[in-house]
């Protein structure tokens, strides 16, 4: 995550699991070459079985998830049911391409669990959705994916997928200037959602390394 209008630096990771998601940044904000931040927020609460990932301009990615938050919170006392990922995926990639004259310059991550199971979603700054098994995005996303090509398997539950995320974290931090100052990892699975404190981040950081 960039102070600046730019999706030069951070790390973020989601990947899919048979009972949940599982979605892992570091916490370093950057501006140009300065550490402005070593206790950034990158991964967002939408609801009790969606959650996100931003790559890019702080700014820009706290305005965006309280439209996104909002717009959910109006679909569920509009329709009485909660909205489905791909749904919710689909109305975020709406707000950024109409937004694209004007961007919101972030790169962001959507997932959770509904009734079809779990899925995540990237969506770019023109409001382009893709659906994966495991995405990364941001600077240090080239280490990250050396890491999910090589351990990540569709077969896998979330406690598997937290340690192969760390990992996946760990890798881009050392290589990666931009990435760093601690992990962050959140689940989302029928249970909910759940931000992992930092005391089992480091317990199993230890255990894999």
């Amino acid at each position: 995550m960039n102070d600046k209008n730019t999706l030069k630096g951070t790390t973020t990771v989601g990947l899919t699991c048979k009972d949940g998601v599982v979605f892992a940044t570091e916490r370093r904000a950057s501006m140009g070459n300065l550490v402005a931040h070593k206790v950034a927020e990158k991964i967002f609460k939408i609801d009790d079985h969606i959650a996100t990932t931003i790559a890019g301009s702080v700014g820009d990615a706290q305005s965006l998830m309280k439209y996104i938050s909002a717009e959910v919170v109006l679909y569920k006392m509009r329709n009485g049911e909660r909205i489905s990922i791909e749904s919710a995926a689909a109305l975020s990639a709406n707000i950024l391409h109409s937004s694209r004259f004007y961007p919101f310059f972030v790169q962001t991550l959507i997932g959770g669990v509904d009734n079809t199971g779990a899925k995540i979603y990237s969506i770019d700054p023109a409001g382009g959705m893709i659906e994966d098994k495991f995405v990364s995005t941001g600077s240090g996303s080239p280490f990250a994916y050396g890491v999910l090509e090589d351990r990540y398997t569709e077969d896998i539950y979330v406690d598997e997928g937290v340690d192969v995320a760390i990992r996946a974290i760990k890798s881009a931090m050392e290589r990666d200037t931009y990435s760093g100052n601690g992990i962050l990892v959140a689940t989302v699975t029928e249970e909910g959602y759940k931000m992992l404190d930092e005391e089992e981040v480091q317990k199993r950081l230890k255990e894999i390394s």
